[in-house]
This record gives C-alpha cells, structure tokens and sequence, in this order.
C-alpha cells in the first residue's frame, strides 16, 4: 500500500477528528456508556476488513490506525470511522489525546534492552525502541550515555506478570531480587524495576480465565474482527448493566478485559461484584468459542521518588490531565480514560542530596497533537516546571520541581 507522510495526513480532509502523534493517527470519541461505544465498534468493523486498535472506556473509544505507518486506505478510513461516529451523534475530542512513553539513558545500550525485552516481553521497534505486542503498556526508546550515573533513579517501574513469566526472568536476571519486599532487579546501568507477581482472581472455576495483576486482566485471542466485536459487544453490555467501568481493548490478534489498577477490589465496588461479572463475561467468551490466554496481560506502572510529594504530584497531574486516586492510603495519580500509566509517588529524603542532584537516567516523553503542544509548555511551567531545552513546540524537555524530566513532543 502508498505510504503517506504525517503531515500529508492531517492537510487530507475529512480527518479533523484525527491527530498524528508518536506514529500513527488516533481520535477519542465521547460516548454516554460502554455500550454505545461498542456500536461505534461494530460500525467500525463493517467498514474495514482488518480492525483497527480500539480501546473501549465507559467515557469513550480511541481508534489508532496507521500503527506500523499510515496508508492512503488510512485517510479512507478515518474519514469512514468519524462518518460513522457522527451518524451515531458521537463527538470528537482532539484534546483528551496524548501518549506517554519512557526513555532510557544507557551506557551499555545492549545489555540495558535486552533486560528491559525480557522483563516486560516486549518486542523491538526499529534499532532504539521496544513496544508492549498488544500496543497498551508504554513504548521505551534507548539513547545512548557516554559517562555511567552511579546513583539509584528517581523514577523506577513497576510490572506486574504471571507468576511463571516472573520466575523466568528472574532466573537469568543474573542476581537475586533486593529491596524492601524482595521484588526489586536492575539492569547493567541500575535502571531499577519491581517485578511482581500476580495472583488469581479466586480459587473456583467460575473466573479461572482471569488474573490479578494489580487490575483483573484476562485476554481473549480472537480468528476475525467479527469475534473480536461480539466479545466487546457482550462486554460492554455486562459492564453497563453492573454497573463496574471496564478497560475493554481490542487488538488484531485478541480482546483485553482490564478492570482498572485495583478496580476490582471489594473495597472499591463491594463484597464479590467484580467475582460476579468476571464469572459472566468468562461464560460468555466461552459460548463464543474462546479461550483465555493468561500469559498475555502485563501491568505497568512508574514510581517516583520525592522530597515534597504534593509538589511534585501537582506537576504531574496538571501537565498531564491526571487525576487523584483519593484514598488516603495512595499517592497514585492516573489518567481518567485510563489509556496511559498509573504514577506513583514515594518519599525521598531530603538529606540525600547526591540522588537529588544526579540527572535520572529514565524520563518521559509525553507526545500531544501539533495544536495542543504550546498549551502544554504553559501549563506545565505554570505548574512549576522549568524549561531546560527548547522553548516551542516540537521537543521542549522540562523539569518538574525537584529536576524529573518530561519532554512534550509533537511531530510537526
């Protein structure tokens, strides 16, 4: 198929809902439920022979195409979806678009991605990036450092995996796990990641096809979209009617049910009403003919450390759209469309002034459509955060208050 260029992209008509960002082009349709989001789904379907990735929320559908480059049949496309969007009197909102990925300072760049390859099961994405297979943890890219940074980050990264995906990257991470829970493994340059394992939702049958991996995850591997639609389709219905908000993600290969990082807990929705669902959309996937693929799902997560945690937190939450987990026991902050990581904060001593000094050698780029970019650069100084390189759109690196770094990014 022609390629087309980014910006050839945006200049076609007809795709004014649509934004370039990272790679690829997305839009965000509001949606009143999960199952009017899932009509827009099956609209989808019927227009396309190959679905695109579509994530299903209570608020909305995100549809990204063009993922491994766009085509001229991508413009066709995006003009159909949005078409069929506005049939069934769904809104755009270019705005609520954004991407967040991790970079990587490394010495030893080799070695540095080999670990980071086998400890999420990822795959590479040219010379200098890995991306999560089914494309919903964040996209890491490698730069190369010349001198080592001797000192633990800042910022480290939680992943949460079967328990048997957990031990095999334990036994060749060529050292025992440390810290305070015994989870903790670093790669050649001390990058740090907790690897946790997880668990099942409960001992009975009934909802053996799901884990928990800080959220309840199953995953479903469907033969054709048709399959992939039915599933989300009964889903969103189940959703709906019990009134739980789920993370429904379609994929070429599959369909991904997420409940959200701690969403099914009983103290969160009340005693056995997540059990209840898992256990009928479990039945429902198996009258459709599927099984559960339960080495698929992984969870991600970034922990940041910090002297003045509100500080800081107010930084993250502002330039990023964020909201407050407000239990009082967490300091998580997380996307409201739950389409980008969970952070976290813990607290730094004040007294360790070399680790408050040393530059991470992980940050974040945070990727925005073209016209949101300027807006952000504000926002974000306005929040404390102070420009270090670039001062307009395109890359502008800033520093949150106590010196984490974000670059915002747009590719025009």
């Amino acid at each position: 198929m022609a390629k087309t260029k980014l910006g050839e992209f945006e200049r076609a008509g007809g795709v004014e809902d649509w934004r370039v960002l990272e790679v690829g082009a997305s839009a965000w349709f509001d949606a009143p439920s999960q199952t009017v989001g899932a009509e827009l789904v099956g609209r989808i379907a019927e227009v396309t022979d190959a679905l695109p990735d579509v994530d299903l929320r209570a608020g909305g559908v995100r549809v990204r195409i063009g993922v491994t480059g766009l085509t001229r049949d991508d413009v066709v496309l995006a003009r159909a979806v949005s078409a069929t969007a506005k049939e069934l009197g769904l809104v755009a909102d270019p705005a609520a678009l954004q991407t967040v990925q991790l970079v990587i300072d490394a010495v030893d760049k080799h070695s540095v991605m080999s670990f980071w390859r086998t400890a999420l099961a990822y795959e590479p994405l040219g010379d200098d990036c890995l991306a999560d297979p089914l494309r919903r943890d964040p996209v890491i890219s490698f730069q190369r450092q010349d001198q080592p940074q001797p000192l633990r980050n800042r910022i480290h990264v939680d992943i949460v995996r079967a328990p048997a995906a957990v031990e095999a990257v334990r036994a060749v991470a060529g050292h025992e796990p440390y810290g305070a829970y015994q989870l903790t493994l670093a790669d050649a340059d001390g990058n740090e990641i907790d690897l946790v394992p997880g668990a099942v939702l409960s001992e009975g049958p009934e909802t053996a096809d799901w884990g928990t991996l800080f959220g309840a995850m199953t995953f479903y591997p469907t033969a054709s979209p048709v399959q992939a639609v039915e599933l989300a389709k009964d889903v969103a219905g189940l959703s709906d009617a019990a009134d739980v908000p789920l993370l429904v993600d379609l994929r070429p290969d599959g369909v991904t049910i997420d409940s959200g990082k701690d969403q099914w807990e009983d103290d969160v929705l009340g005693a056995g009403r997540f059990a209840d669902l898992a256990s009928r959309i479990q039945t429902t996937a198996h009258e459709l003919g599927l099984s559960a693929d339960k080495t698929r799902p992984r969870f991600v997560q970034l922990g940041m450390d910090a002297v003045d945690i509100p500080a800081v937190q107010a930084f993250w939450m502002t330039v990023l759209g964020y909201q407050h987990d407000g239990r009082p026991f967490l300091s998580d902050i997380y996307d409201p469309r739950r389409l980008n990581p969970v952070i976290f904060f813990q607290k730094l001593d004040a007294a360790d002034e070399d680790r408050r000094r040393q530059r991470n050698r992980i940050h974040l780029d945070l990727y925005v459509p073209y016209d949101q970019a300027q807006a952000r650069i504000e926002t974000a100084i306005s929040a404390g955060g102070r420009i270090l390189t670039g001062k307009t759109p395109g890359r502008c690196t800033i520093a949150d208050p106590e010196g984490n770094e974000l670059d915002i990014v747009t590719h025009s």
